[in-house]
């Protein structure tokens, strides 16, 4: 049995501990959009994490009609493996370290070094892909709603949160649709609320577990997205 959540952390208990919930990121992005109903026709702002946030994030923005963008953060993954990251780097260069798993992997500083920059490179040409020469709209005074496709080790969103309080938005909300029940915990600490239907424990814990169909995002359905909003 789980222990007691805050009380700005906002879950479906019949969701809690179970696996495949979700059909798609569509469908996700439906019931979050039951839960962020108290958001609907506000002065807030949707920010999606791309690539899985944006299609969550593009359905909730639909269904509640507030305004989308998007906020590019991107993870620093090991030099052999493209699924796990030390780290990561958001929109404007602001760049978080795991320091106890760095301590455990024993990556030379050249090794951490490339892969900030290359993590950074990768996030500056989405940018471009994503926004062109659109800057950020202005978020000061402004709630801004935070949105992914799930939360594991939670290192990606809290660099987007640290760089979206440098915004001067009025107040930050995490709204993913699975989260690691720790990293709901170290979120949380640092926003105004997280809402995430599907909160699961243990020691493995893997996004795509909560859906049925999952497949990577490609830019091109990026795109395609934020054509169609």
């Amino acid at each position: 049995m789980m222990e007691p959540f805050p009380e700005n952390v906002f879950d479906l208990p019949a969701m809690r501990e179970k696996t495949q919930v979700f059909v798609d990121r569509q469908h996700a992005g439906e019931i979050l959009s039951d839960m962020l109903q108290s958001f609907r026709e506000s002065n807030a702002i949707i920010l999606a994490i791309p690539a899985g946030g944006l299609p969550v994030a593009a359905v909730i923005q639909k269904n509640i009609d507030i305004d989308l963008d998007i906020a590019v953060v991107s993870k620093i993954t090991l030099p052999w493996n493209s699924e796990a990251g030390y780290g990561a780097v958001a929109f404007d260069g602001t760049v978080r370290l795991n320091k106890a798993m760095l301590a455990q992997i024993h990556l030379d500083e050249y090794q951490i070094q490339e892969g900030r920059n290359q993590t950074l490179n990768k996030v500056n040409r989405r940018i471009k892909l994503l926004r062109g020469d659109r800057p950020l709209p202005d978020l000061t005074n402004r709630m801004v709603l935070l949105v992914d496709d799930g939360l594991a080790s939670g290192f990606t969103l809290l660099v987007a949160v640290e760089a979206v309080k440098k915004t001067g938005a009025a107040s930050i909300a995490v709204a993913v649709p699975t989260g690691h029940l720790e990293s709901i915990h170290r979120i949380v600490a640092q926003v105004e609320a997280v809402y995430c239907p599907n909160i699961r424990s243990g020691m493995r814990f893997a996004v795509a577990d909560a859906y049925k169909h999952w497949s990577d995002v490609t830019e091109e359905e990026l795109l395609a997205v934020l054509k169609e909003g």
